[in-house]
Order: C-alpha cells, then structure tokens, then sequence
C-alpha cells in the first residue's frame, strides 16, 4: 500500500512540474504582448493613466464581459431611492452617446461590485456613480452592497478611473454623505479621480446643480478622451436620437401584457412569498378612517391586512405603497395627444447590447403606464422640455421651451416662474402650448418613473402582528395658474374605502429601519413629533403599552405632540389620553399652534419642561425626532443644545459635541422628510 502511495506521488509531482513551467512560459508571454500594446497605446500627455485591455473570454458575463463585448467605456452606477439619482445616470449615458462614447448605466444592487478591480481590462474605462444619500446619511437599498465593499480596506483599484456626484439635502444633518463617502474611499483605494466631486441639494435646486457639474465635467471627460471640445454647449444642448423605439404589439397574448406588476408578470394574480419591493404583497385594507375633526385638511389613519403574508415588522419601520395616477389626468393626456390609450407597445432600448432593455415592464399598455409606471404630476424637467420641444409647431412655442431649459441665468428663471413656482406637470405643459404634440412613446421614455411612497408604520407587531396602519395627510392644494395640485398616493388612498367584506387592495413591502426604541423597556425615552410626525411613536407607545400589559417595568416615556388646533386634527386624542392612563406613556405634552393669538410649537413645549429633558438625557435616556426636517427637526435640535447649556452648565462647543455624541451613540435618531 505504501509503494503504491508513493509511485502516484512520483507521477503527480511529474506531472505538476510539466504544468507549472508551461503556466510560467505562459505568463512571461502573455506579460510581453501586454507591456508591448501598453507602450505603444497610451500616449504619456494622457492626464490619467489607466490600464491596456486584456483578453476578453467569449462567455464572460460580467459587466465587465458585457462593456468590452459592446465596445462600451464608460460605465454609469446609480444609488437610488426616489429614482432622481438614476434619471440623472440615464441622461449622463445620453450625454456620452452625443460625443461619441458609449456607456452603460448599471445597478449596482444587480452586479458583481467586486469586478471594479477588473477595471483595467477596459480600454480608457471610466466608471462614474451618481450617488443618493438617505435618511440619517445612509445609503439608498440598492447601493447597500456596493458601501459595504467599499469599507474594506485594500488599495487594488488603481486600474480605475472615476468621478462622483452626490444628491443630498441640506436640512439633514449628513449632508450628501454618501457620495462623499464613495469619492473619498475610491480614492483611498488608488483610484484616480478624472473630475471632482459634484454636489445637488434637494432642498433648494437639484436640476440646477446638476446641470451646473454636469456641463463642467464634460469637457474634462472629452480632454481625457482627447476629443476635440469646441461647442461643447451647443453639443450638450443639442437633441439625439430616441433612446427607446415603440413597438406595436396588437396580436400579443393579454396573459404577456403587463397591467401594472412592479416586476414578474402576473405576480398580482399569482402572489408568491417572499414580498419585497420588487415583489409586492397586495394588502386588503380592512379599515380607512378619516382623523380630523373639522377644518378643510383630511388625515386618513389605514390599515393593511398582511395575515396572508409572511410579512414582519417593528415599530418605526416604513411600508412602501405603489400608488396609481389620476385616471383624469391620464385621460386627458391621452385626449391632447389623440391617442388610443388601449394600445398594447413595448418600448424597447436601440442599444441591443444595453442592461436595460426597457424603460418599464413591457409590453403594456399606453394607458397602464402612465397609470403605474411614469410620474405625470411632478414638474417637468428642462432636459424633458429640450427634447419635447422639437416637436412644436409653432415657432413661438419651440423657442419659448429652447429658453428655459437653456443653462444660462435668465433661463434659470425663466424655467423657474413658469414651471416650478407654477408646479406644470406634462399636462400642464401640453395644455399651455397647443401646438406642443410629441409622440407618446417619446414621453413615456422621458418622464422618470413613478416610484413608491414611503410611510412611518403607525403601530406595534407587538398588538398588531396580523396589520400594518398608516396615518398620512391628504396632499392637496392650487396652484397660481388655479389648478388642482393632488398628491399621487394619498389620493388614490382616500378613495380605498372597504365595504364590507370587499376590501380594495394595495401593492406594500416593508422597508426595515435602525429608528428602534432601546433594547431595555427601563430605558427612559423622549419623543418628538408633531403632525403624522406621531405615526412612528404611535407604535412606540404600543409596544410599551404591551410591556406594561406583560407586568414589565418601563422607564420615563415622553411625548411632544403638535398640531394647529385641538377641536380639528388632534389625531389619537383618546388613544393617547388611554395610553396615559395605563402608564404606557407617562408624559403628555401637546402644542396647539394656531388655539391663541401666539403661536405654540413643540419645541416651546420642551423648553418649559427642560428640567425633566435634562433629566432623562443625563440619566441615559434616547430622544427621537419624527418629521418636518427643514424647520422643526432644526428647530428640536437647537433646543437640545440649549437645554445641554442652560441645565447641564455646557459651554456652546460643549453642547455641540454632547448633541453630535448623543447621536453616534443611537441615543438621539431622527425620521425626518423635507
């Protein structure tokens, strides 16, 4: 048995040293033809260098594989939660066809993010990512991979060329973190950065911003692609052809139409687990209440039966709706238009090679996707306006719509006065210049897509494992042109009224959060919101209130509530005055803005209780924030501070940093929206 074991090892050990000095013969060719085609191929006044194309193997299907296989080389990675960032992606892909170059958008969430160190095998690869910061500075679901391959700590992208833009709002205290993070880690990694860093901020102008690094960061592209840059601004401004053709499909099967499914093909009709935002539960709503009392607003407090699921929740997570457009509005598009509405199309991409084969589910319906898959209410954009003006008729009226989606100043306002302040939608836009009549097809392909609304879960799974309520505001208003201004989702909402055992369904995921109350029920608490700011601590409350059912101890639990007056949208009143009584909530402090001639908000409530605030937080207690991020949310936290100053003997600096502490600890978390 021993002879035998070492008579293969004699063969093995032959055969093994056969292989390697071939393997090593290999390499040293293979490294020769590479240094010979780098030597020759990049010139030294490059102003980055990047790395020679290897050999591309015929079944790579990688990114990587599918860029080299369609001479693309730029590759465009979006992190996206509303869908501004990958709009944004798409017309940089755009951008880059009109010069000449080809690229492809990706997301990240759908590739294998560890092939960027392969990025050398792309001829004067550029990769840009176009990179959304949500909530507390997190980043957006589909980008969560790619932020947590970036935190290892290796320095093997060197074979990458880069450049970033960051969306951001300015009322959130981390500010466009993502995209920052993103910059500074590539670059950490050995990186080289082709452009810097662009910034948009949702809370004033982010188009504007856009816009303004966009028509900067060409030209250095086209110097690093050393393409002639004369008339750049006239190229940029100038139309390209469609990027998606409309094709008929009146002979298709009704079970290979689309009819509003967020992704599978029929997956309302077949539901299946598990239910995520690429698959939506449809959940009976069994209960839809109104919660004001008086006055001209309406709060609708809903719940979605998910006992059919197996979908989970905790307090303070969000549920996602999908909600479906105005059907007059989507009529009336299809009456300016002249178009039958019942036609069945797909939009597919011209670019046989590209990952996104269609703008949305296809084939569908015109009338199914301005329903469920194009926004229609939002205002136009001016690279929508650029494109949608080729097709007037009259001379006025294209000149007018070339003016205000220009990049100078005067145009800035101009787009400004007669569409943002204005709030034109499409069909404003289409009913205000008559002679303004696009193919429909080319509009589905230019508007960006309608995504889900995000609500704060207004309950426990502790007493409600088998529902999911909501309390949201019916948005409503009129704009200076006198019209009617819905907001998509509450909209539609108001009108899913149950009757009886009929119960009108909805498309819901639910999207996890770190907006938790403390592991210890002992742990003292502060809650802070005024408005539906109370939804998420609504769910607090009652998973406190099942501790005190349970015979648990619970610590200190505060509310700040705020409303305008108490006879018309106190919302919960007799839940919360029950709550009390229980002991679930031990403090109950309400501000009626508009119940005496001086205004009272939340943060007066804090300020004539800062003794007991102080209190809770020197003992450890969390606080947390639900809602307006612009005013109040700023507002609570000047508050904080001044308390940490005038109760705990802080000088200014120290208050800060005792603020900044507070939240690194997860004492101190906000939910906040602009």
């Amino acid at each position: 048995m021993a002879d035998a074991n070492t008579e293969s090892t004699k063969s093995y050990v032959g055969t093994l040293d056969v292989v390697l000095l071939a393997s090593f013969v290999g390499a040293l060719v293979y490294w020769f033809c590479r240094k010979k085609k780098s030597d020759v191929a990049f010139p030294s006044n490059r102003l980055t260098t990047v790395q020679p194309t290897a050999r591309v193997v015929q079944d790579d299907t990688s990114f990587i594989g599918k860029m080299n296989k369609s001479g693309k080389t730029i590759a465009i990675f979006y992190g996206s939660q509303t869908g501004t960032a990958e709009e944004f992606a798409g017309r940089l892909a755009k951008d880059a066809q009109r010069y000449g170059l080809k690229a492809a958008v990706f997301d990240p969430e759908e590739v294998d993010i560890e092939e960027l160190t392969r990025f050398g095998e792309i001829t004067d690869g550029l990769a840009i990512f176009v990179m959304a910061t949500y909530g507390e500075g997190d980043p957006t679901d589909n980008a969560q991979e790619l932020y947590e391959w970036l935190q290892n700590d290796r320095d093997d992208l060197d074979c990458l060329n880069f450049a970033v833009f960051g969306l951001g709002n300015k009322t959130y205290e981390h500010y466009n973190s993502m995209g920052r993070f993103v910059d500074k880690k590539l670059e950490e990694m050995g990186a080289k950065r082709v452009f810097e860093r662009g910034e948009g901020d949702d809370d004033g102008n982010i188009e504007e911003d856009f816009v303004r690094w966009r028509e900067d960061f060409w030209p250095e592209v086209l110097k690093f692609y050393n393409i002639n840059v004369r008339d750049i601004k006239r190229r940029l401004s100038s139309c390209i052809d469609r990027q998606f053709k409309v094709v008929l499909q009146p002979d298709i099967s009704v079970d290979k139409v689309f009819t509003g499914e967020v992704s599978r093909l029929k997956s309302y009709q077949r539901q299946r687990p598990p239910f995520d935002a690429k698959n939506p539960y449809l959940a009976p709503i069994r209960i839809n209440r109104e919660l004001h009392k008086g006055g001209d607003r309406s709060c609708m407090h809903i719940e979605l039966d998910i006992s059919g699921s197996s979908i989970k929740y905790d307090a303070g997570d969000h549920v996602g709706i999908y909600p479906t457009n105005d059907h007059e509005l989507v009529d009336k598009i299809g009456q300016l238009l002249d178009t039958d509405l019942d036609t069945v199309v797909s939009l597919d991409n011209v670019d046989e090679d590209a990952s996104k084969k269609h703008p949305f589910p296809c084939p569908t319906s015109y009338r199914t996707a301005l329903l469920h898959y194009v926004d229609i209410t939002s205002t136009v954009k001016t690279h929508v306006l650029r494109e949608l003006a080729e097709y007037a008729k009259d001379e006025k009226e294209k000149s007018f719509l070339m003016n205000i989606s220009d990049s100078t100043e005067e145009a800035k306002h101009q787009y400004n006065d007669w569409i943002v302040k204005s709030h034109r939608h499409i069909v404003a836009v289409l009913e205000d210049l008559p002679s303004l009549r696009p193919p429909l097809g080319h509009i589905l392909e230019l508007l960006p897509r309608l995504h889900c609304r995000y609500y704060s879960i207004s309950s426990s799974s502790k007493l409600h494992a088998q529902s999911i309520h909501v309390t949201a505001v019916v948005v409503h208003w009129k704009t200076n042109t006198g019209r009617e201004q819905k907001g998509v989702a509450t909209t539609w909402l108001k009108t899913k009224i149950p009757q009886g055992d009929d119960c009108p369904r909805v498309p819901i995921f639910v999207r996890k959060t770190t907006f938790r109350l403390p592991f210890k029920p002992v742990t003292p608490v502060i809650m802070v919101g005024p408005g539906t700011g109370l939804a998420p601590f609504r769910g607090f409350i009652q998973e406190r209130s099942y501790q005190v059912q349970q015979g648990k101890r619970v610590g200190e639990t505060v509310l700040y509530f705020g409303c305008r007056k108490k006879g018309e949208d106190y919302i919960y009143e007799d839940e919360l005055g029950d709550f009390v009584k229980e002991g679930a909530l031990t403090q109950l402090h309400v501000a009626f803005s508009r119940d005496q001639a001086q205004k009272v908000y939340v943060q007066n409530k804090m300020e004539e209780s800062k003794d007991d605030i102080w209190k809770i937080l020197d003992q450890g207690g969390h606080i947390y924030v639900c809602g307006d991020a612009r005013n109040m949310a700023r507002d609570v936290h000047k508050m904080i501070e001044s308390i940490a100053q005038e109760i705990g003997g802080m000088t200014e600096s120290q208050a800060v940093d005792f603020v900044k502490k507070l939240s690194a600890k997860g004492r101190y978390s906000t939910d906040v929206w602009s």
